[in-house]
């Protein structure tokens, strides 16, 4: 192949100028540099071990990221929308926090697989973004979200945070409509104990934190949403699809107890508090088997005190649920393997109910200590 002189210094005279401009871009632009100091190019393992040391020291909670004793979340305020589609809950939720130590720069929150699309402070109305940091994953733990509040004049505070779940979130169990008992519907439920909260919502993902919540969440109209809190409003038609469902927990729990479901539901009274909730072609076993639930919540009472709580009702969930009974606070995860048709089996509402006082109420500080709800 031949060239011509004339293309070989057209050709070199490219090179010379490409050459040139890279040189001077090198020397003009400044290294980019992480919110922490660090090269991007930082060393991976090197990180992850670092924030595996900063767990183990934590004086709080080994497990968890969260230093309630700098600043605090009281209450959570989420709005969600559930996504059978895509196995996901997006949409944000509002933190309302407080400075433990006057000089405190940073809240720090758990997560696990959950994305980030922006932080918030709420003041008044107004709404500023402020400055966060994502970290890399710790092997079971998660990440830990650094949120900036260096810059907050005030005691407390609000921040709204949104993000998304992810489809593998080990939170939330979704279900084919096959895998439930009436086989119309698909069905989602959570399973927050021990530490899987943070794949849920940013939080301060140990026992040591206790907060109220209140929750708006949207789902498919066909569908029933229930959560481990009081609905305070039957659920509204927003379009031709969607159901915005109401709760309020104005009771103080731990994340581990922040529970949903939303399925093809109904209800039936069986106490003076308490509803049963199933799906319709099993409603009727379970008001039966559960019909005497009040003789259990006044036994409860005598020994161990004031319900507190305001309602206790019983969910039977999907034949797919894997566990005997989930103690959600004013609304127990039973497995349908419950329906023995001969009361047999209620002595596991029995121990479930006994968790609003022990576990939901007082809690181990940390999971070290789970020996002391059981």
């Amino acid at each position: 192949m031949t060239f011509s002189f004339l293309t070989i210094i057209i050709v070199s005279a490219t090179v010379f100028y490409i050459y040139f401009i890279h040189i001077n871009q090198q020397k003009s632009t400044p290294k980019t540099k992480m919110s922490n100091g660090e090269s991007p190019f930082f060393n991976l393992p090197t990180a992850i071990a670092k924030l595996q040391e900063e767990l183990k020291n934590n004086p709080l909670d080994p497990n968890s990221f969260a230093r309630a004793d700098q600043a605090k979340v009281e209450h959570l305020d989420l709005n969600l929308t559930i996504d059978f589609d895509n196995h996901i809950l997006h949409g944000n939720v509002v933190l309302s926090a407080r400075k433990i130590s006057p000089n405190v720069q940073y809240l720090l929150l758990d997560t696990v697989d959950l994305t980030i699309f922006g932080v918030y402070q709420l003041n008044d109305n107004i709404q500023q973004t402020i400055p966060f940091k994502l970290y890399p994953p710790v092997p079971e733990f998660g990440s830990k979200l650094e949120i900036d509040i260096s810059g907050f004049d005030l005691e407390k505070f609000q921040i709204r945070i949104d993000y998304r779940t992810n489809s593998t979130s080990r939170a939330l169990m979704w279900m084919k409509p096959e895998q439930t008992h009436d086989k119309r519907h698909p069905f989602m439920y959570s399973q927050c104990q021990a530490i899987n909260a943070r794949s849920l919502l940013p939080c301060q993902d140990t026992p040591s934190v206790k907060a109220t919540y209140s929750a708006e969440i949207q789902a498919p109209k066909e569908l029933q949403v229930l959560m481990s809190a009081m609905i305070t409003n039957d659920p509204k038609l927003i379009d031709d699809d969607r159901r915005v469902h109401y709760f309020n927990q104005k009771v103080p729990i731990a994340s581990y107890l922040i529970a949903i479901a939303a399925g093809d539901l109904v209800s039936k009274k069986i106490g003076r508090i308490s509803h049963v909730w199933a799906e319709p072609g099993t409603i009727e076993s379970a008001a039966w088997e559960f019909a005497e639930i009040d003789k259990l919540m006044d036994a409860a009472e005598h020994f161990a005190g004031e319900y507190v709580w305001g309602v206790y009702d019983v969910l039977v969930l999907p034949p797919s649920f894997p566990y005997g009974g989930m103690e959600n606070p004013c609304l127990t995860f039973a497995t349908p393997t419950l329906l023995s048709g001969d009361r047999s089996l209620v002595y596991v509402i029995a121990h479930e109910i006994s968790h609003s006082w022990t576990g939901n109420l007082v809690t181990n500080a940390n999971f070290e200590h789970f020996w002391l709800n059981e």
